[in-house]
């Protein structure tokens, strides 16, 4: 489970360096232009690392869906040969699909205006600047998200299913909440890393006005990837222990 938690920490930290600082001088020098070759630098990143993390969520459900239904057999099935095969398939899928989107656009003319309705170079966002049928491109993005979005949704769901029936069956108490508490962070990450992903990707657009895309995206990128180390952490006792005493020790001082 740590190995899993590990590259997804990669990723998170790879989300906000590749769209917080260029994000940041715009907002500081809005005048300050990007480059096209930064701009498709910065979506082929930012896709990479999506599609990414999509593929690593459906692992580490598969994994703990190994850990809670065949317990015995974990060491067996999850081997380090097995992890680290999922992990660079994950990671090459990634970048893969990343490649075909980018390629895709580079073939796209663009004659202005050059400005970006966004926080960073987003796909949907630099398509609109193209003076060309983008058609092409929204159907293979459409087909992707089915690829990375909805099937590996589904998968999750699955697991998380077959992790259920599981968990009832367990006749201790302490082994039910212990088994509970390993899978319900995981299910919190996977219900808002998806589900704000389906609907920026997947929901007619006439239903979400750009300035309201633009604050998904927001949370997507970037409010996801700080909500994840939070999420994950308070399963761990001490994390808790330490949380309580700063709160604790908060009140005190505003009560003194």
């Amino acid at each position: 489970m740590y190995f899993f938690l590990s590259h997804l920490a990669i990723v998170d930290i790879a989300y906000a360096c590749n769209t917080v600082p260029q994000m940041l001088v715009n907002l500081l020098n809005p005048a300050r232009p990007i480059s096209f070759a930064g701009c498709m630098t910065q979506t082929f990143l930012f896709l990479s690392f999506a599609h990414t993390e999509c593929l690593l969520l459906v692992v580490m459900s598969y994994d703990r869906y190994v850990a809670i239904c065949h317990p015995l057999r974990y060491s067996v099935i999850m081997s380090w040969r097995v992890c680290i095969t999922l992990v660079v398939t994950s990671w090459t899928c990634g970048v893969l699909l990343a490649l075909v989107h980018v390629s895709l656009i580079l073939r796209l003319p663009f004659c202005g205006p050059h400005e970006i309705n966004h926080f960073f170079c987003e796909i949907l966002s630099v398509l609109k600047l193209a003076c060309a049928d983008t058609r092409l491109n929204k159907v293979v993005i459409f087909v992707a998200s089915v690829f990375v979005l909805v099937e590996p949704l589904c998968l999750v769901l699955v697991s998380y299913m077959r992790i259920l029936f599981a968990i009832l069956r367990i006749q201790s108490g302490e082994g039910c909440r212990k088994a509970f508490s390993t899978s319900s962070s995981h299910l919190c990450v996977v219900g808002l890393f998806f589900g704000s992903a389906i609907v920026m990707y997947m929901a007619p657009k006439s239903r979400h006005p750009e300035e309201q895309q633009k604050i998904l995206f927001l949370f997507y990128s970037l409010f996801n990837p700080m909500l994840n180390p939070l999420i994950y952490s308070l399963r761990n006792s001490e994390v808790k222990g330490a949380l309580r005493r700063a709160v604790c020790k908060e009140s005190h001082s505003q009560l003194e």
